[in-house]
């Protein structure tokens, strides 16, 4: 076994990877196994070396926002804290649409005697239908109201929970609109011929139109929570309701969309957000990312914390809701209101933010119930009392429809999110076009670095290499070799010797990882047998480093690293970016060490098309030549497919804005770049 160094030299991680090697500690057994990692690297599994990586990322911008926040002593700090904040929170989800007529209709009413209950469908954006339903208490008002964006329950304001959290607090006095959010209830976009719901979850909706919506820089929470603030807009609007007396609640996405709109919004009164807050330390910590609509574009690296839409509602009151069993962890919903409470008593008023927890799991509890009702008679109606919740009957599904078919889609004139999608996208085109024209290269290559968050060469950190153990397969010898830079990004990669002197260099990288076309007579032997040395490399989250296998069908669309291209995505960064990082330094690396300084030749399988096709179009000196196959020919084809099969890591947020897929291919010359059998995405192959 070789190595560059003394092994007393070498850090604890090398040498545990040497050892490793030394004793064959691989998986499996024979000349043929080709696993380089052992396996533990710095005491974390291969497949969770990307997200221990974000994470450590996330957890040092964490850092400097506390130490931030530790800052805020006095009223005006509050106040500074909470410009910079909303300034922040509005620019990752890309401003707020522009006030349209509503062109509100109730479509039906029942009166049950002790509350009486409307169908409402309105227009939050032109032909963008909202439907909600509601609940009025006895006598012709003005009533206060509580607005109650629904949690991910496929049926939505239909659901128990709903309906008890909205029949509750009419009991107590409060109106309350509950609404459908967009991919639920009525407003579900994925249905099967027979008008059922294609996904069980309504998170599977949300994920899909996220990643739509993502190379435009069109946010899923900007429509969602523009939702909220127009179904703000209606209550304001009707005779019978208090407009300078409203409320917001809701459990779990509920929770979320509560905690935007209060933050946003100072309309609102008071608010009691449920089973959602806990901070992104405590988040990252247990369960990580979750719904698309729960993260923002750069918001941790920004310093935007969850807490952070309580201090901006401060002094406004905020009862935060939390179960004791919940997957989103209690001890950060403690953290979040402590720092609350310490805001809230800098301006005097430490009073108005409040925590309930509830010994139960994920569920807007009776003990939640009562507390909110009894927060919004204090706040909203001025009935400071003990109230409790009577018994009372929930309806079916169909007897509160706001819509004869239950689809909001199918009424004349609707629109759906991807129409929103397609009317923000079909003007970019000039707009690039327009860019590229008047723009030098070097500085249209600038916008694209930028955006996807790629540094220049130089400022890459070099590789260092550790060699293990070398196959002899016939006339070929394959090194296993392991690449690490300073940053802790570790690439397991084959070196395929030829049989005789090399006649060029390669870089191989597959979606599959480095094995997928390692095999005895596959692909890198061929390449090998005519001449080229060959390095074959995992980047990151692929290969030995991916969580789970590709599937079939509808699990399809769950991507293997959606987790880690969430967390990114909090960071302002996209895999895309990460990985066109990985490939340049890659080839940096290989051309200095075994190809006497000249450029090698590049093939990109499959997702690491797309960071293969943004290192040759940024660093062309690199590449003797590219070949990209089965790869995405352009993000189009992401915005206006509803079912993208794992695209999520192929995308750059609003990168359309400046540049698509094929400026990068005609920055390349044709007869340096082969093209072979491009796919939409869908995954299917693309036929001119």
């Amino acid at each position: 076994m070789k190595t560059r160094l003394p092994f007393f030299c070498l850090s604890s991680f090398r040498r545990l990877l040497l050892i490793a090697l030394l004793l064959g500690h691989t998986t499996g057994a024979g000349a043929d196994d080709l696993t380089v990692l052992p396996p533990l690297v710095d005491g974390v599994a291969p497949v969770g070396l990307l997200e221990a990586q974000l994470k450590k990322l996330a957890f040092a911008a964490l850092d400097r926002r506390d130490t931030d926040y530790e800052k805020i002593k006095t009223p005006a700090d509050v106040a500074a804290w909470q410009q910079r904040q909303r300034a922040s929170f509005l620019a990752a989800l890309g401003g707020l649409p522009e006030r349209t007529p509503l062109n509100a209709k109730v479509t039906g009413q029942r009166d049950f005697g002790t509350y009486r209950m409307e169908k409402v469908l309105f227009e939050s954006q032109p032909g963008f239908l909202v439907s909600g339903l509601l609940y009025l208490p006895p006598g012709a008002g003005p009533h206060p109201a509580v607005l109650m964006p629904c949690g991910h329950t496929a049926i939505a304001k239909a659901g128990e929970v709903y309906q008890k959290a909205s029949i509750s607090l009419v009991h107590a006095g409060v109106a309350v609109f509950c609404f459908d959010p967009i991919g639920q209830g009525e407003r579900r976009h994925y249905r099967q011929p027979d008008g059922k719901a294609e996904f069980e979850s309504p998170t599977s909706e949300h994920q899909l139109m996220g990643i739509s919506g993502t190379p435009v820089g069109l946010s899923l929470a900007r429509t969602m929570i523009w939702d909220g603030i127009r179904a703000l807009d209606y209550l304001q609007s009707r005779q019978d309701i208090r407009g300078d007396r409203l409320g917001c609640t809701g459990v779990s996405g509920g929770g979320t969309m509560t905690s935007y709109l209060m933050a946003l919004d100072e309309r609102i009164v008071a608010a009691a957000p449920a089973c959602y807050l806990t901070g992104f330390r405590r988040l990252l910590e247990t369960i990580g990312p979750q719904d698309f609509e729960q993260n923002h574009f750069g918001q941790i690296t920004a310093g935007l914390d969850q807490s952070d839409y309580v201090l901006m509602s401060a002094p406004r009151p905020v009862l935060i809701m939390a179960a004791t069993k919940d997957f989103f962890d209690i001890q950060g919903a403690w953290n979040v209101f402590r720092e609350s409470k310490r805001v809230y008593g800098r301006l005097g008023l430490s009073e108005r933010v409040e925590l309930v927890e509830a010994d139960t799991k994920h569920d807007l509890a009776i003990e939640m119930r009562e507390a909110s009702a009894r927060w919004f008679r204090r706040w909203l109606a001025g009935r400071d009392d003990a109230w409790r919740e009577p018994a009372f009957e929930i309806l079916p599904e169909q007897e509160i429809l706001c819509t004869p078919e239950g689809d909001v889609l199918r009424q004349p004139g609707a629109r759906s999110f991807f129409d929103l999608i397609a009317a923000v996208a079909a003007p970019l085109t000039a707009e690039r076009q327009r860019f590229w024209q008047s723009s030098t290269r070097p500085v249209a290559l600038a916008k694209v670095r930028d955006l996807a968050r790629i540094r220049p060469l130089a400022e890459l950190p070099p590789f260092t290499m550790i060699t293990g153990d070398t196959i002899q397969r016939g006339q070929v010898r394959i090194e296993k070799l392991t690449l690490r830079n300073a940053e802790g990004t570790v690439l397991p990669a084959l070196l395929f010797h030829p049989p005789g002197a090399s006649t060029g260099f390669r870089l191989y990288l597959h979606e599959d990882g480095k094995g997928a076309a390692a095999g005895p007579g596959g692909t890198l032997e061929t390449f090998a047998l005519a001449g080229e040395t060959v390095l074959a490399v995992d980047l990151r989250g692929l290969g030995e480093m991916q969580r789970s296998k590709r599937a079939a069908g509808l699990a399809a669309l769950q991507e293997p690293n959606w987790k880690s291209a969430t967390l990114a995505y909090l960071l302002g960064q996209s895999l895309v970016g990460m990985r066109t990082e990985d490939i340049l330094a890659c080839a940096r690396f290989a051309s200095e060490k075994w190809n006497q300084g000249q450029a090698v030749h590049l093939t990109g399988i499959g997702e690491t098309g797309i960071p293969a096709l943004h290192a040759a179009a940024l660093e062309p000196q690199l590449f003797a030549s590219t070949r990209l196959e089965r790869t995405l020919r352009t993000w189009a084809d992401v915005c206006s497919t509803m079912r993208t099969r794992n695209q999520q890591i192929n995308t750059v947020h609003g990168a359309m804005r400046f540049y698509d897929l094929p400026d990068l291919v005609a920055l390349l010359p044709a007869d340096k770049l082969v093209l072979h059998e491009p796919v939409d995405a869908a995954g299917q192959v693309k036929k001119d």
